[in-house]
């Protein structure tokens, strides 16, 4: 189902989750992996003075600096690669214009990503609790192809996700969220549960028969808007009733053991600020398992390559790529 996966990391000496986790996939897929670094820069004008990735001290990249970089990675994952067909990226520019860059060009399958980045503290940025990255957001609200988030490395058992819990709230999001849901169970014999939330009103007029009402309403719901989907595939209807469905999309992925949660970003189809919306955010930084979030194509910002193509550095933008196995 994935054979081109591109994993974004930005570290370089040291694993991060996010490659750890995509080299096991592409090792169980027999996948193409491509690893994507862009050098960090403080500079909105000119994207190739950045901090060297050892010293700290800033500096003008060159050629034989992204080439370093690029054995480094090299090094650092070779464990992991080992066996691998893989390409290894440094560049210059910003991250989120980068990964989509590189996810055109190649017609990536999957999009791996930390929530955050993992030098905030380096970087004087403040991680705020329940929000993902403004990178993660960025390549949420404009990918087609789905992103996957971790926050920890994911187990290889996990990898074969035997079981899988997709949240549904009846958007267009959603209903990309359970088409791509349904085609990943079929591929991995997936045992896939159905999660809707029924937001419960937060004072005690609202009766355990109401509940129940509600949730035979839901359920019907539920099979006349999706079954038709999941034709063929292994799966049963989650309702619960909460105020908060981070919450309980998180503790019934917990109580169920899942490897893998799905969940539809809430782009907004009208000018506004785009955003993936506060559930996928929180998930996606809390969870213990991998979470992928699919966005809905006809939500998307416009994404003109040509737009970008000059990152303040001239027409000869900087960009290293090492092939490997």
């Amino acid at each position: 189902m994935f054979n081109r996966i591109i994993a974004a990391t930005d570290i370089v000496a040291t694993g991060d989750a996010p490659v750890i986790s995509a080299a096991r996939m592409a090792r169980q897929q027999t996948a193409r992996l491509y690893m994507l670094h862009v050098m960090e820069s403080a500079s909105t004008e000119n994207r190739r003075l950045v901090r060297h990735f050892e010293t700290g001290e800033e500096m003008i990249a060159d050629a034989d600096y992204a080439h370093a970089v690029g054995q480094t990675l090299e090094k650092t994952y070779k464990d992991d690669l080992s066996d691998i067909r893989h390409e290894i990226r440094v560049t210059a520019g910003y991250p989120w214009e980068e990964i989509l860059r590189w996810a055109r060009e190649i017609e990536t399958d999957l999009v791996v990503m930390g929530p955050h980045s993992t030098r905030v503290e380096e970087k004087e940025v403040i991680r705020v609790a329940g929000r993902v990255g403004s990178t993660v957001e960025n390549v949420v609200t404009r990918e087609t192809c789905p992103v996957m988030v971790v926050n920890r490395p994911a187990l290889k058992d996990q990898l074969r996700f035997q079981r899988v819990l997709v949240a549904v709230d009846f958007s267009r999001s959603c209903e990309c969220a359970i088409c791509f849901a349904a085609e990943l169970a079929r591929q991995y014999r997936s045992r896939l549960l159905v999660f809707h939330m029924i937001p419960v009103p937060p004072f005690p007029k609202y009766t355990r028969n109401d509940y129940t009402a509600d949730a035979a309403h839901a359920k019907k719901r539920l099979e006349s808007f999706y079954e038709g989907y999941l034709d063929g595939t292994d799966h049963r209807y989650l309702i619960k009733a909460g105020a908060m469905p981070h919450l309980e999309i998180l503790t019934c992925g917990g109580e169920n053991n899942v490897d893998l949660i799905i969940m539809g970003s809430h782009t907004k189809e009208k000018p506004g600020k785009w955003y993936p919306g506060s559930a996928v955010e929180r998930v996606a930084y809390r969870a213990a398992c991998p979470a992928v979030v699919v966005t809905d194509p006809e939500a998307l910002t416009h994404w003109d390559l040509s737009v970008s193509a000059d990152d303040g550095e001239g027409k000869d933008r900087l960009i290293h790529v090492f092939s490997g196995t």
